[in-house]
């Protein structure tokens, strides 16, 4: 699902790992991943889904950023950086995912602008923001000088929090951050989905 920021994790990071794959896009909001065939890849019903073998599939994003990225530069070997990789993915799926993602589903695809969830998902998605400016005013990438697959699973939902009703100006390191992402070669953005306030546009389709 193009618009999925756990699914533009994986894309990405096949992108910068240079693997051949082929992408098979799943409409969500008309139940694609509740089929008994999709069912049979992932009973949780939930997308991506990466087949590494005819009858052999991997699910949830972080699993399958790190089965990707082991050996290779996108997560460093040293014992305690690796660690550190995974103690920020662990935070997107913690205290980021479920409130900047989950506020973006709300206002774009369930365009519920007066959600009464929304107050309490953009105070929580907020405080992971801050989170990440404090942790960013003193280094280049979540895990040492270099990209890694913990900004990848950062930069995914950060990159369209607007889209959620964040505003990332108050945030200056995270937006360098976010530019340093974006200048890597192999590294693409989102595509942008419509606002609520948009319905004259498809769902889905990406703005000029």
């Amino acid at each position: 699902m193009s618009s999925s920021g756990n699914c533009h994790k994986v894309r990405v990071a096949l992108d910068l790992l240079e693997l051949p794959y082929r992408w098979n896009e799943i409409d969500l909001m008309q139940g694609q991943t509740r089929t008994p065939q999709f069912l049979a890849m992932n009973p949780n019903g939930q997308v991506p889904v990466l087949q590494v073998a005819p009858d052999t599939f991997l699910t949830e994003s972080g699993a399958i950023l790190c089965y990707l990225a082991d050996g290779s530069d996108l997560w460093p070997a040293e014992p305690l950086a690796h660690a550190r990789v995974l103690q920020w993915m662990f935070f997107e799926q913690y205290s980021h995912e479920p409130y900047i993602a989950v506020a973006r589903f709300v206002q774009v695809f369930l365009k519920q602008l007066d959600d009464p969830r929304l107050p309490e998902l953009h105070r929580r998605g907020h405080r992971a923001l801050s989170v990440m400016e404090h942790h960013l005013a003193g280094t280049d990438f979540f895990v040492g000088p270099r990209l890694s697959i913990a900004d990848l699973a950062l930069f995914a939902y950060t990159h369209r929090a607007d889209e959620g009703g964040f505003d990332l100006t108050p945030y200056p390191a995270i937006r360098a951050w976010l530019a340093r992402c974006e200048r890597r070669p192999g590294v693409t953005l989102m595509p942008r989905c419509v606002c609520a306030t948009e319905a004259s546009i498809p769902l889905g389709r990406p703005r000029p």
